[in-house]
C-alpha cells in the first residue's frame, strides 16, 4: 500500500495516512517566515514543540484551535507559555458548532484536508492536499486571517466565492454548493470514502447519480453508528456501498470524493453538521496526478472491503 504522496511536477500533491505527518513536520521545521495553523484536534507534542521552535527561529507562528477538545486546550496552553500567538475559535455553543478545520500554511505552501493532529491520528486512513498554487494559497490565507480575527473578537468575513476551488462552511455554504454541483454534474463516476454520511440531500443525490448510470461507489466507516441507516438506504436504492475494514483502534477518517475527474476533499463530513453548522474547509482539484493517486488507493480500498 502506497501511503506517501506521489511526486508531481504541478504545484499539487496528494498525501495519505501516516505520511501526512512527514509532510507537516518538514514544512513547519523548514518554514522561514510564517507558520499558520488551524486545527480541530491538536494533540501531537512533536508538532507543538516544532512550532515553538519556529517562533524562536523568527517565523511568524499563529495557531487557531477548537476549545471543545481537551488535547487542543492543553496544546494551546503550552504554545502560549512558549510565546506562540494562539487563540481559540469562538464556536457557537447553542448550535453545537465546532471548528473542524485542518489547515497548515507554511511560507508559500498550504496543506488542507481531513487529518487531525491528534496523538493517534496517524493510525487513521485519511488524505490531505499540499498546494503551492498561488490562487489557492491566497484564499486559504484570507480564510485563516478571517478566523484569526474572529478568534480575536474582530469579525472580518472573506467574501463568498462560489467559483473558488477552496470552500468553507459557517460562514457560508460554499462546501454544500461545491459538493452538490459535483454530484449533479458527474456523468462517469462518483467514488467516495466518507467518515460520516447522513445528509439526506447528499444521499438522494448519490442515488440519483446511480439511477442515471453513474458508477457510484461509497466506502463508509463501520465504527460510526450514524452510518448504518445511510448504508441501508443506499443499498436499498441499488448504490454499491461497503464498510471499510478498519483495524482495531483506527478509523476511515477521510471526507473525499472523485467526481469524474474532479477530486473534492477536506474536513467536512457529508452531514448536516459538516455542511451547515461547523466551520469547515474543503478544496477541489482536477490535477491528473492527484486524481490518479486517489484512483489507485480507492481501487485497493474497494477491493479489500467486504461486500
Amino acid at each position: 500500500m502506497a501511503a506517501a504522496g506521489i511526486q508531481m511536477s504541478e504545484p499539487v500533491r496528494l498525501w495519505q495516512d501516516a505520511s501526512i505527518f512527514q509532510l507537516v513536520g518538514g514544512l513547519i521545521a523548514h518554514a522561514k517566515y510564517r507558520v499558520y495553523v488551524e486545527m480541530y484536534e491538536l494533540g501531537r507534542r512533536d508538532i507543538v514543540s516544532v512550532m515553538a521552535g519556529d517562533r524562536l527561529g523568527g517565523a511568524d507562528v499563529r495557531v487557531v484551535t477548537d476549545p471543545t477538545i481537551n488535547a487542543s486546550r492543553v496544546s494551546l496552553d503550552a504554545l502560549q507559555r512558549s510565546g506562540v500567538a494562539a487563540r481559540f475559535y469562538p464556536v457557537d455553543d447553542t448550535a453545537h458548532q465546532i471548528d473542524h478545520v485542518k489547515l497548515l500554511i507554511a511560507d508559500d505552501k498550504a496543506v488542507v484536508g481531513g487529518m487531525n493532529w491528534g496523538a493517534h491520528s496517524d493510525r487513521n486512513h485519511d488524505y490531505v492536499l499540499e498546494t503551492s498554487d498561488a490562487v489557492e494559497v491566497d484564499r486559504l490565507l484570507r480564510i485563516f486571517e478571517q478566523d484569526w480575527a474572529l478568534a480575536g473578537g474582530q469579525p472580518r468575513l472573506v467574501p463568498v466565492d462560489m467559483a473558488s476551488r477552496v470552500a468553507q462552511t459557517a460562514p457560508g455554504e460554499e462546501i454544500r454548493h461545491l459538493l452538490a454541483a459535483a454530484l449533479r454534474s458527474a456523468r462517469v463516476r462518483v467514488w467516495a470514502e466518507v467518515y460520516t454520511l447522513t445528509d439526506p440531500d447528499v444521499l438522494l443525490a448519490l442515488a440519483s447519480a446511480h439511477q442515471r448510470g453513474v458508477d457510484v461507489k461509497v466506502l463508509l466507516d463501520p465504527s460510526q453508528s450514524y452510518n448504518r441507516h445511510s448504508f441501508d438506504g443506499l443499498r436499498s436504492a441499488g448504490v454499491p456501498v461497503r464498510w471499510y475494514p478498519v483495524p482495531p483502534g483506527t478509523l476511515l477518517h477521510a471526507k473525499i470524493g472523485l467526481f469524474d475527474s474532479e477530486l473534492l476533499l477536506g474536513s467536512a463530513n457529508w452531514t448536516y453538521s459538516g455542511l451547515d453548522v461547523n466551520h469547515e474547509l474543503d478544496v477541489e482539484t482536477q490535477d491528473p496526478q492527484a486524481v490518479a493517486a486517489y484512483e489507485s488507493r480507492f481501487r485497493l480500498d474497494w477491493e479489500r472491503s467486504p461486500v
